[in-house]
């Protein structure tokens, strides 16, 4: 006797989303609404060096820089050196990120009061996963410490949690720890503090990545405690109730 066989038709592939060509967002999340058109020029030159595994990532921020910012570019790489092709930068090249304990750094509100006005400035940031950021400025130090500043934004703090999309419109991702920002809202600040027009584009370019945060959170599913969590917090309230009695 022969076995039966299953004569349904095998199911059709997952349909593909469809995808905004102006913003390269998927439809429901995109954002051509509010990325500015023309885009914002700066004297403030934005060099975002990505590292490969970001670009692929669809919270990635960095691709609303470019669309939003005329004097902005990206560079796929793990780490820079005199071989990476970009121009030869001025002498007021900053690179932006968090201090250590071997590479302190100068603050954005320190920064300020010594710019002159109408300076060439270029901006460096990396954009990555904050594990593979520390990757890329260590590999890259050697390189940049030869004409270019370390700058932090104004409240960083390694001792505290840091945020993420359920507590703040402006968040994305798990921050590691306080002060800890996207790439967005870092050359968002960056401008607001170093341009003329500074307040106005830091605030467009804010109002991108809330915008960013609103639609996206509308796929989040709701937060449950992780076990360990939940069972330290039963622990606490039984010792808590028995201290009462």
């Amino acid at each position: 006797m022969e076995p039966e066989t299953d004569n349904e038709p095998p199911s059709p592939p997952p349909k593909r989303r469809s995808i905004c060509h102006k913003c390269d967002r998927p439809i429901p999340v995109c954002l051509c609404h509010v990325i500015p058109t023309p885009p914002i020029p700066t004297k403030t030159q934005i060099i975002i060096i990505q590292h490969p595994h970001e670009s692929h990532h669809k919270l990635n921020t960095a691709p609303l820089l470019t669309k939003s910012l005329l004097n902005s570019s990206s560079i796929i790489t793990r780490r820079l050196s005199s071989t990476t092709p970009i121009n030869q930068p001025p002498s007021s090249t900053y690179y932006l990120f968090p201090p250590s304990q071997s590479s302190p750094a100068v603050t954005l509100s320190e920064l300020k009061t010594a710019l002159k006005n109408n300076t060439p400035l270029v901006l460096i940031v990396f954009d990555a996963t904050w594990k593979h950021a520390k990757e890329m400025v260590r590999a890259s130090e050697g390189y940049l410490s030869k004409f270019s500043t370390r700058v932090c934004l104004d409240g960083f703090d390694g001792g505290i949690e840091g945020g993420s999309i359920y507590d703040s419109d402006l968040v994305l991702r798990k921050e590691p720890c306080g002060g800890c920002v996207s790439t967005l809202e870092a050359v968002a600040r960056w401008l607001g503090a170093v341009e003329e027009n500074g307040l106005e584009i830091e605030d467009r370019l804010v109002g991108i990545l809330k915008e960013m945060v609103r639609l996206q959170a509308q796929f989040l599913k709701p937060m449950r405690p992780r076990p360990k969590l939940l069972k330290k917090s039963k622990l606490t309230e039984q010792v808590k109730n028995s201290n009462d009695e």
